[in-house]
């Protein structure tokens, strides 16, 4: 599916402080959904956790994701993504997950713990679907 572009409401809605509901598949096809933190660096989508995690595995394994993302002002407003992996790295794991503490929590991420290493999923959104903006 091609890439789709993120018009500037979607793209406010994911530079703010809204919270992304990330669906994948699990090897059984059952759904698995969770809340996390989002940002977004021009087109490209921008999640982070730590390594070992159901969701960011599940990604990883199938290359997809659909993301849910409302705002906190307004819960009518939300946008829908179909996405698709670009980029899973170790590289900039702990860079990510301090900007997006900073941006949610006003603070650097608390320190890892033993062994935990911070994964960065860059996501491209191939549909886009934005209501009630």
């Amino acid at each position: 599916m091609p890439r789709s572009t993120v018009t500037d409401p979607v793209r406010e809605l994911l530079a703010g402080r809204n919270f992304c509901h990330v669906a994948t598949l699990n090897e059984d096809g059952s759904i698995h959904a969770t809340l996390v933190w989002v940002d977004v660096d021009g087109d490209t989508i921008v999640l982070n956790s730590a390594r070992g995690r159901r969701w960011p595995t599940n990604v990883e394994r199938t290359g997809r994701a659909s993301l849910l993302v409302a705002n906190a002002e307004n819960q009518y407003e939300y946008v829908w993504i179909d996405a698709a992996l670009e980029e899973a790295t170790d590289e900039d794991g702990l860079d990510v997950i301090n900007a997006l503490s900073e941006k949610y929590e006003g603070r650097p991420y608390p320190p890892l713990k033993p062994g935990e290493v911070r994964v960065t999923l860059r996501l491209a959104p191939e549909r886009v679907v934005h209501r009630g903006g």
